[in-house]
């Protein structure tokens, strides 16, 4: 995590300086002279309220410090019940009292009516308490802190300081583990280097400083003494609190296995190695997107307790209020999370900049999520079929995603998922948010034995934390809202056989194209723009023109030719039956003046062909951006009823032929780039093959059938 302040940064330099900044050469002498006067200046005014409370946890051999490496609880469980026990009873006394006190001067607020006058003092309390608690305590805070819709002011204002303002260690500690880990003295590393800290958070703090060999100005990450034993030894506590409060409440979600996801992030977060390399996957997958900063990171100067990486000058996303690069976060959290599965799980502000030429930056790679294919084609389709309200698809993708288990009763689900959102999704895409969704979600996942899978924390935490902070932009913003136009896009245009299955599946329904459902992912798609102007314009665009161009330039392209090919198909269908209404219509008017003519001639019609014709007529609509798709329903049709055949098949006729509503179309041809105007030249060929082959099919059936 990095935080670069507006304030001037004081410098150490390690060459001849200007007296208010202090010079350090090779020579031992004047190395120790600078690291004293060093330590006057360490630590700035804050006391490091961790290390004075907790520090008893941090004093580890180095074969028990190997063994907490990685997360395993079988290790630490035998480090601290069987070796430590002192230890382990020690901090499960300071963590109870500390927070039970707090907990016990809420309730006497309450008890004496005065909580609304100690909202202030109880805020800045619990702070300092999850301060001296460390950094597993910190990081539950911090993802609280990033949600203005949850959290009263008072309260958001305190534990946002725990995102990146957390009172520094000592620099002298800070280094000597500097040149411990890199096995060279600060001079030779560095020509340059901050005398305090920038930036301190739960994990460690933050130097600004320039690298000797090549000039280039960097932020150099030290972790803070005795955070891997804290953790440890925390994550031993929660998850065993977790385990009896999942037998007391009966729950049906694994909590234990959640805190051993959150754990086993918390521990590959300790690993700066990791980072640093987490840090260049996240570079080669996102940092060309457009106005996303990734900062690069020098492996070579990293290690496991210390991390150098390029410096990157900006504000807080929170703090400029700019819309447009919360939109650009959406666009880089949707690459993240469905594009390619690798996503950041820790974006709290403190890790999200907007830099000085307008970018949006990332920081702070320790915690990363692995969103694998399966799920994110099934996250895809819960929230397609969430937004189409087909709540029976809905009910099989909470099963896909580990949401419920096959044997559930998928009917009574539905009936269940369409009560609990319903309302929400009436609202319209553009209007759902996480709270509508969750709002009364929780007697239905008790009732049917909903599982949260502990995949799914990091994933939800990822996104609401940025809604948290569009929401201290602006109010009304909705994180699905704004991702669903990119997972239309993405529907419409990928190449994956699960989602074309899936595509085909929410268009047809009992062998009817729903053209309903096409326009909207057509409209949705349009809207996944991160253009800075038509982003900070924030309307749509009302030119039917633009609208026209961009649909058939979609179509016609080789990312549209799934979608271009199902809609080939349905104009030959139309067509095909539009024939056919003709030829009745024709066959009809001659027999009317007939003297032997049959009182009740039969149309050729059937209800697939009214069914195809009005798909035509929406077609058309959809295409040339008229309102008069909205048809009126066809019901109870069929091959007996042939007045009603005819007046119906007429009707539709009619409005299929009106040609005014098709000239918009043919006045756009030549705005369209040269090859969708070449695509559309080999149009009515293949037009004219389709509609050979469903005539001639039509006619064997009449012959033989």
């Amino acid at each position: 995590m990095l935080l670069i302040n507006s304030q001037p940064q004081l410098l150490l330099q390690l060459q001849a300086q200007p007296p208010q900044l202090f010079s350090l050469n090779s020579r031992r002498r004047r190395r120790r002279t600078t690291r004293n006067r060093v330590k006057c200046y360490g630590g700035g005014d804050e006391v490091d309220t961790f290390s004075k409370k907790s520090g008893y946890v941090f004093k580890l051999t180095a074969t028990e410090s190997e063994s907490l490496k990685d997360y395993d609880i079988n290790k630490i469980g035998n480090l601290y019940v069987k070796k430590k026990p002192f230890i382990l009873l020690r901090r499960l006394f300071q963590t109870a009292t500390t927070l039970g006190y707090w907990f016990g001067m809420r309730f006497l607020d309450h008890v004496m009516d005065r909580s609304d006058f100690m909202f202030q003092v109880r805020a800045a309390e619990l702070r300092k308490i999850l301060t001296q608690l460390g950094p597993a305590y910190i990081k539950i805070a911090q993802a609280v802190s990033s949600r203005p819709d949850l959290i009263p002011p008072s309260y958001l204002d305190e534990l946002s300081l725990l995102q990146d303002q957390i009172a520094p260690f000592s620099t002298q500690v800070a280094f000597n583990t500097i040149e411990q880990e890199l096995g060279l003295p600060l001079d030779e590393l560095f020509s340059e280097i901050s005398l305090e800290p920038v930036a301190a958070a739960s994990l460690g703090q933050v130097y600004k400083a320039k690298l000797r060999r090549t000039g280039q100005v960097v932020a150099v990450k030290v972790q803070r003494p005795g955070v891997q034993a804290a953790i440890s030894l925390d994550m031993f506590i929660l998850r065993n609190l977790a385990g009896i409060v999942k037998r007391a409440g009966k729950l049906n979600t694994d909590l234990q296995a959640v805190i051993d996801e959150w754990a086993s992030s918390l521990f590959r977060e300790m690993d700066y190695i990791k980072e640093a390399n987490n840090g260049v996957k996240f570079r080669q997958l996102y940092g060309k997107l457009q106005d996303v900063v990734v900062p690069e990171m020098y492996l070579e100067c990293t290690t496991r307790r210390v991390l150098v990486m390029e410096w990157v000058e900006g504000q807080r996303l929170a703090d400029v209020k700019d819309i447009y690069l919360v939109e650009v976060g959406v666009y880089c959290s949707f690459n993240q999370l469905l594009e390619y599965g690798f996503y950041h799980a820790d974006p709290h502000p403190g890790n999200l900049l907007r830099t000085n030429d307008g970018k949006l930056a990332y920081l702070d790679f320790g915690m990363m999520g692995e969103f694998k294919q399966e799920l994110r084609d099934g996250f895809i389709e819960a929230c397609l079929h969430l937004v189409n309200r087909d709540f029976d698809a809905l009910a099989e993708d909470f099963v896909t995603l580990g949401f419920l288990p096959p044997t559930a009763d998928k009917e009574a689900v539905t009936k269940a998922l369409t009560g609990v959102f319903q309302s929400a999704v009436s609202k319209g895409v553009r209007n759902i948010s996480f709270s509508d969704l969750l709002g009364n979600l929780g007697v239905t996942m008790y009732k049917f034995k909903f599982q949260v899978p502990s995949y799914f924390f990091l994933v939800i935490r990822s996104l609401a934390v940025l809604e948290g902070i569009a929401i201290g932009i602006n109010p009304n913003y909705k994180v699905l809202g704004s991702t669903y136009p990119w997972i239309a896009r993405k529907v419409l245009t990928d190449s994956s056989p699960k989602l074309k299955a899936s595509l085909q599946s929410l268009l047809y329904k009992d062998g009817v194209f729903r053209i309903d459902r096409l326009e909207s992912l057509l409209t949705e798609s349009l809207r996944a723009r991160t253009e800075k102007p038509l982003v900070e314009k924030q309307t749509e665009d009302s030119d039917s023109r633009v609208v026209i161009k961009q649909i058939l330039t979609f179509t016609f392209t080789e990312k549209g030719a799934f979608v271009r090919e199902m809609l080939l198909q349905e104009l030959a269908k139309g067509l095909d039956s539009l024939g056919v209404a003709a030829f009745d219509r024709i066959t009809s008017t001659t027999n009317v003046g007939l003297p032997f003519a049959p009182p009740n001639a039969s149309s050729s019609m059937t209800e697939e062909d009214i069914t195809n014709l009005r798909t035509l007529r929406q077609l058309l609509s959809l295409l040339s951006q008229t309102n008069g798709h909205e048809s009126t329903e066809v019901t109870g049709i069929t091959t007996y009823q042939n007045q009603n055949t005819l007046s119906e098949e007429g009707s539709l006729v009619n409005q299929v032929v009106l040609f005014q509503e098709i000239l918009p179309l043919l006045a756009i041809i030549p705005e369209l780039p040269p090859e969708t105007q070449q695509q559309l030249l080999g149009l009515p060929a293949d037009l004219a093959r389709r509609l050979f082959s469903r005539a001639t099919a039509r006619t064997l059936r009449r012959l033989f059938l």
